[in-house]
């Protein structure tokens, strides 16, 4: 089974990442596509991140009703940061059975060759890449493993919800609408 592995933070799921996941499962070969929360990327300060099982629950309760979509904490108990070639070598290593392909969007690509083992990534994964505008893809756009994809974008980030959460302006229609009623409810990003 071919698997795509959608990573994030996730600060919260917003309906473009919901839109993305969407598009590669019904675009592309791929039988289900699971929303990797990262409960530390290297890139971004962690104390930013709102708690790990709480940005999970959202991601559950955004793609609960599409079976080909799946909320994965595999990079909870795995060693932090995190670091894509090491979880891809980990499920591999755990699901012979699977073919794990990544998935990024058009700006990652660029930065993709400073990426730990990122030739390890090429060698061994194909990744679709959903194209963003203003991004350059550099120079491995050409490689063999990398397929570029026009999928519906939005331009919503989690950044902006969270701003408009602590402003106490409504985020209803940025996000899914069970992660809109949960955190109504909750202090959670206030």
């Amino acid at each position: 089974m071919k698997i795509g592995l959608f990573f994030g933070s996730f600060n919260p799921i917003h309906v473009g990442h919901a839109i993305i996941a969407n598009f590669m499962v019904e675009h592309t070969d791929l039988k289900q596509v699971w929303l990797v929360v990262s409960p530390h990327n290297p890139h971004k300060k962690k104390s930013t991140l709102a708690n790990d099982y709480e940005r999970l629950h959202l991601v559950n309760l955004a793609i609960e009703d599409n079976s080909n979509l799946k909320a994965s904490n595999i990079e909870f108990s795995l060693p932090q940061p995190s670091y894509t070639i090491d979880t891809l070598t980990y499920l591999t290593e755990k699901h012979p059975d699977k073919e794990f392909v990544l998935i990024m969007g058009g700006d990652n690509l660029g930065t993709l060759h400073k990426w730990k083992n990122y030739e390890l990534l090429l060698k061994h994964h194909q990744i679709y890449v959903y194209q963003r505008p203003s991004y350059d893809l550099g120079e491995l756009v050409t490689h063999p493993s990398i397929q570029l994809f026009e999928a519906p974008l939005m331009q919503i980030s989690a950044s902006f919800i969270r701003k408009n959460i602590k402003n106490q302006k409504s985020i209803r229609y940025l996000v899914p609408d069970k992660v809109f009623q949960y955190l109504e409810g909750s202090s959670l990003y206030k």
